[in-house]
């Protein structure tokens, strides 16, 4: 796996022998430490903002988009994910579900009633196990799998574990984009960031195969009231008012894991709901019609028919 110190993919490969609790102390005093020295990289970039080559501006000619998405990582978050969809129907919002194919069973009544209502649907890698981009040799035995499912599910693309990369790789998979990168993370496992908050094309230069990357520019949830342990939304807002200023893309990852949705005193990796449903309030009452909310296959969609280049820091290749 490039770009990952050894010290991290020693840390992965023994992570499921060590206590949880022992686990995220170890991962908060990390990231507290990375805070401490990226005040001025995090959670905004402060660079010049390039708009993408012939940019033409979002859809209905709105000033920034918006991406909701949530990575499902155990049967615990399948289960809360009705209770998600409920929240984000009721507010008018719409978003991408994306289940872990061989870590839990998420059933076929699921996929179709979040399809039936204008939900989307993906594949987050195939067993989470922080395997998939350690050499070429396990992610082509993994292709194919990962490749049926996506047809299965009428998935059109993959978000990948931990935000583990390898763009020329990703060609091999039957998607219409993928989300794999983020503008600027100090405290992810692979932390070079694509500096843009823009979706930009990955083309293949032996093939004519291209996908769209979607590269994630708010904070994840887990980071924030797990790791960091925030209390408010304050860092959301501050950064979604920073996009939506430079016109970008508002991409927004949570995890069902670790929203506690009210049934049950707040756990160890919990945070309420209600931090989510704030956040959902903000964007439509501050950025009421400023904003295209949409899928992320729609937006990779207008992506590739708006045949714009973006500029950005080639990454994982």
């Amino acid at each position: 796996m490039q770009n990952v110190s050894i010290a991290k993919q020693w840390f992965y490969r023994f992570k499921p022998l060590i206590p949880r609790r022992t686990q995220l102390w170890l991962r908060r005093k990390r990231a507290n430490r990375i805070r401490n020295r990226v005040k001025f990289s995090w959670p905004i970039l402060h660079l010049e903002v390039h708009k993408p080559h012939q940019w033409q501006g979002w859809p209905q000619g709105k000033q920034f988009s918006v991406v909701l998405s949530h990575d499902v990582e155990w049967a615990t978050g399948r289960d809360r994910v009705e209770a998600i969809f409920n929240a984000e129907q009721e507010l008018g919002f719409r978003s991408c579900f994306n289940f872990v194919p061989e870590r839990y069973n998420t059933s076929q009544a699921l996929i179709t009633k979040l399809q039936a209502h204008n939900f989307e649907v993906g594949v987050h890698g195939l067993k989470h196990d922080g395997k998939l981009y350690r050499n070429h040799e396990i992610f082509t035995q993994r292709v194919p799998k990962i490749n049926a499912y996506l047809q299965k599910w009428n998935a059109h693309g993959v978000h990948t574990p931990a935000r583990h990369h390898q763009l020329d790789w990703n060609h091999a998979w039957d998607v219409s984009y993928v989300s794999s990168t983020f503008d600027t993370d100090p405290f992810e496992p692979q932390s070079d960031g694509v500096k843009t908050l823009f979706p930009f094309c990955v083309a293949d230069p032996n093939s004519n195969s291209t996908y769209i990357e979607l590269p994630y520019t708010l904070p994840q949830d887990h980071c924030l009231y797990v790791i960091l342990q925030e209390r408010t939304i304050d860092i959301w807002k501050k950064k979604l008012d920073w996009i939506a200023q430079h016109g970008g893309m508002a991409f927004v990852i949570t995890h069902p894991d670790y929203m506690n949705i009210g049934e049950q005193p707040t756990g160890l990796e919990e945070y309420p709901i209600d931090l989510y449903k704030e956040l959902l309030n903000y964007i439509k009452t501050k950025h009421a019609g400023a904003y295209w909310q949409a899928l992320p296959h729609e937006v990779a969609d207008f992506w590739r028919k708006s045949n714009v280049q973006t500029q950005f820091d080639h990454i994982g290749q």
